[in-house]
């Protein structure tokens, strides 16, 4: 898997993704800094897609997912984790601002990115693979992964076993999938509820355990931008070997935490009722800011701050057993949260590839399953497996979204 994930995401795909991130932002006049001011209103549905897509974004990968980042990359790789998410903010606002507008002129039941690849580029071939590339990363990166890391953080508490984890995961996603015709309908009214609890409730505890420890937030983002640009372990390339995984890896991790580029929020902003591609744009700019600016680095400063090299071992040595439960029941929470999220992206990915199909059970008897089996399964293989899945959402996005932006006046 590494070797697979050394060639995919090696200089070719680093290099695509920064370049289109410095055209998309120059192309949106510096989204960046501009963002708040674009940020209007709209319908009563915006909250539902705003919550849905920071739900599928703020899974495990703030958490277990930027510790894996940080251990495989050292802590320069939270320097190019932000990277990825400036970028990814202007990525995030053209994928957006471009399916707002194309919503517009096609007003179709099937929106998102296959809408603007196959009217764009008019190409239903290229469409169709990110569709088929999206129904795998909601099994494998939105529901196996996130289980999972949450079979990850209970059975490191002694709690339960990886099995009944599974069944539990499963059981929680169907509860709420299985409650209505359409899953993204469950999920969305689910997401906007549980979204800002959960977050709120992570943020501060890691603010707290930052705090207790009295360590210099000065000397942890010094550590962070010194090892970034590190020339230890040199391989005889520009920065190095150590400097090349480091930006690997937290572009990987970037982007499997915030999803900038892959076009996946634009699945559910569609149905979001945003008064302006503009706005719909910039709420997903937001989104990229508050998932991997704010939540991931709180994650890497609790990391730095504790010299431990996970989440729950940072908190049970702060806090004890308790200091387990509280992470344990985070991150079960941001499973299940990203788990709804992506059930949602892969039932409309589903609708595009079967537009005739009249019924999604089959879709959720399948993604329930997936989170039944995920329980035993290593979080590491499945991390790399879905940076593979996201090559494939990442290519045709990209293209269509750098191509029309080129052609637009």
């Amino acid at each position: 898997m590494d070797a697979i994930n050394s060639i995919l995401w090696g200089p070719f795909t680093i290099c695509v993704i920064l370049i289109c991130g410095i055209f998309h932002t120059f192309r949106s006049g510096f989204i960046q800094l501009r963002f708040p001011r674009l940020l209007g209103g709209g319908k009563g549905s915006r909250s539902r897609a705003v919550m849905s897509a920071l739900a599928a974004s703020m899974g495990t990968g703030n958490i277990t997912g930027c510790a894996a980042a940080i251990s495989a990359g050292g802590a320069g790789a939270v320097f190019w984790m932000w990277i990825s998410a400036l970028l990814g903010m202007a990525l995030a606002y053209s994928e957006n601002r471009i399916g707002g507008d194309y919503n517009k002129r096609y007003p179709e039941k099937i929106k998102g990115p296959m809408l603007y690849i196959e009217k764009g580029l008019g190409s239903k071939g290229l469409a169709m693979l990110y569709a088929a590339a999206c129904l795998c990363a909601a099994l494998i990166m939105g529901c196996m992964s996130q289980t999972a890391a949450m079979s990850e953080a209970v059975c490191e508490q002694g709690i339960l076993s990886p099995e009944a984890v599974g069944i539990i995961a499963a059981a929680a996603a169907g509860l709420v999938i299985f409650s209505s015709e359409k899953a993204a309908d469950a999920a969305m009214n689910t997401a906007e509820k549980l979204v800002p609890a959960m977050g709120l409730l992570y943020a501060g505890g890691c603010i707290f355990l930052i705090i207790l420890t009295g360590c210099s937030l000065k000397e942890m983002f010094g550590q962070i931008i010194s090892d970034a640009f590190s020339f230890r372990a040199a391989a005889g390339g520009l920065f190095g070997a150590s400097v090349s995984r480091a930006v690997s890896v937290g572009l990987r991790r970037g982007i499997f935490s915030n999803e900038a580029g892959m076009g996946s929020s634009v699945l559910v902003h569609s149905d979001g009722g945003f008064d302006s591609p503009e706005s719909m744009g910039a709420w997903a700019a937001f989104e990229v800011f508050l998932d991997t600016i704010i939540c991931c680095t709180l994650t890497a400063l609790v990391l730095l701050a504790s010299g431990k090299e996970t989440i729950s071992a940072a908190f049970v040595l702060c806090f004890g057993k308790s200091g387990g439960v509280f992470i344990c029941l985070c991150v079960s929470l941001f499973a299940w949260a990203a788990m709804l999220g992506w059930c949602c992206y892969g039932e409309k990915a589903l609708d595009f590839l079967f537009p005739n199909k009249r019924s999604s059970i089959p879709y959720k008897i399948i993604f329930c399953f997936c989170a039944a089996i995920a329980g035993n399964i290593s979080t590491a293989f499945l991390f790399g497996l879905s940076d593979i899945i996201n090559v494939f959402l990442i290519f045709p996005n990209l293209i269509a979204v750098t191509l029309i932006s080129i052609h637009e006046k």
